[in-house]
């Protein structure tokens, strides 16, 4: 066989550590090894039966032809009369398109926006995708650090003084994922006043998990606190997480016009429209009674607390309270293992799966997740607790 050579942007994506891990798990456990997974990051329950009848019966009604890149305009004002009505947001069909998952919104957006050597800023701890669709689009990914003894929370000094003139967007996720951390309003505030001190800087605003939060909190956009900056934020979201629709991959990305528009003719010679009848399970997912996030809510609620629980009382862990989506990202004893050879260890001797935060840009962490039974959330934490204990005690 001839040798192949791979183009640099081919070359510069890095392998998802998160594939090897689960790819590992999934032959311990054909090989008879009891394993527990709690690396999950998508609901462990179906969508609403009202959606799934509604794409089906789609499919019966024709809804199975090419349709417009930009998306289906009823879905689209759809989308707009919830950003009008749930976000308190400006919005008409035109600064909308829907996308193949939030995912493809993200990359639509680098792609059309991000020039070679564009910086964008991406506070840690970040989704891993964020970094490697930047480089994909000629970007360059500056992190910004924070810590998990202080909540995660972004450093308003440390923020500027990351901004160059090259700087061209700063990327904030909230409910975050791995943390599960929700940023304040005071917070989204102050990030606001530095974005209008720098003209050319851009807003990143990623809100898939907005409906997963624990009672007691709201979801606040940004954008609905900055209306002057309207024209400089940019949202993600999609119906993956709080309607349990993650492999339907339907996406949407909220901006100005001129962006949608240049979005959509990316998407138009990219992969064209997403899956017609499953455009129609969306608009019948902006359908869901309140009761039914209520109701999801609460299970997370209580899965949540029992993850939060277990994890402050493993000695030698530190774990601030996650208040939305549903992961957990508590603090390794200390330094003497990566997340990587811990998880490949624990994974080994205990067979828990959980994921390291190295690819979250935090090597002291490890994500876990409570998208899972009560029984295996528990049985996950003493699985854990016997392996803190084994290798740092």
């Amino acid at each position: 066989m001839s040798e192949v050579n791979l183009s640099k942007r081919a070359l510069s994506i890095e392998p998802s550590l998160t594939l090897q891990i689960s790819a590992k798990a999934k032959q311990l456990s054909a090989e008879g090894k009891d394993i527990c997974n709690l690396s999950a990051g998508e609901p462990d329950f179906d969508a609403p039966k009202e959606i799934i009848n509604s794409t089906s019966e789609a499919i019966f009604n024709g809804y199975t032809k090419y349709g417009p890149a930009a998306g289906d305009l009823e879905l689209r004002k759809a989308i707009a009369k919830k950003l009008q009505t749930k976000n308190n947001l400006n919005a008409n069909f035109e600064n909308i398109m829907v996308t193949n998952g939030a995912k493809q919104a993200i990359y639509n957006l680098f792609q059309v926006l991000l020039n070679d050597g564009d910086e964008v800023i991406i506070p840690a701890p970040y989704w891993l995708s964020y970094p490697q669709m930047v480089r994909l689009a000629g970007g360059k990914p500056v992190f910004l650090n924070s810590s998990a003894e202080d909540g995660f929370k972004i450093n308003m000094e440390a923020l500027k003084a990351k901004i160059t003139s090259k700087t061209k967007f700063i990327i904030i996720n909230s409910p975050n994922n791995p943390t599960g951390r929700v940023i304040p309003k005071e917070e989204l505030l102050q990030i606001a006043e530095v974005v209008r001190e720098h003209k050319n800087i851009n807003i990143l605003s990623d809100e898939i998990y907005e409906l997963i939060l624990k009672k007691e909190f709201h979801h606040l956009s940004l954008a609905s606190l900055a209306t002057d900056l309207r024209e400089r934020i940019f949202i993600i979201n999609g119906f993956a997480k709080g309607w349990a629709m993650t492999g339907w991959r339907v996406g949407y990305l909220v901006g100005q016009r001129d962006v949608i528009k240049a979005s959509s003719a990316l998407q138009s010679q990219s992969t064209s429209n997403v899956c017609s009848f499953v455009q129609r399970g969306a608009l019948e997912a902006l359908k869901t009674n309140q009761e039914f996030f209520l109701k999801i809510n609460k299970h997370y609620d209580h899965r949540r607390e029992i993850l939060y629980q277990g994890l402050k009382n493993i000695e030698g862990l530190f774990i601030q309270p996650p208040n939305g989506a549903f992961y957990a990202f508590p603090k390794l004893p200390d330094n003497s293992m990566t997340s990587v050879e811990f998880c490949k260890r624990m994974l080994e001797n205990y067979g828990l799966v959980v994921v390291p935060g190295k690819p979250f840009g935090d090597d002291q962490c490890i994500r876990i997740s409570c998208a899972s039974s009560k029984e295996n959330i528990i049985d996950g934490l003493s699985r854990l607790k016997k392996a803190i204990f084994n290798y740092y005690f």
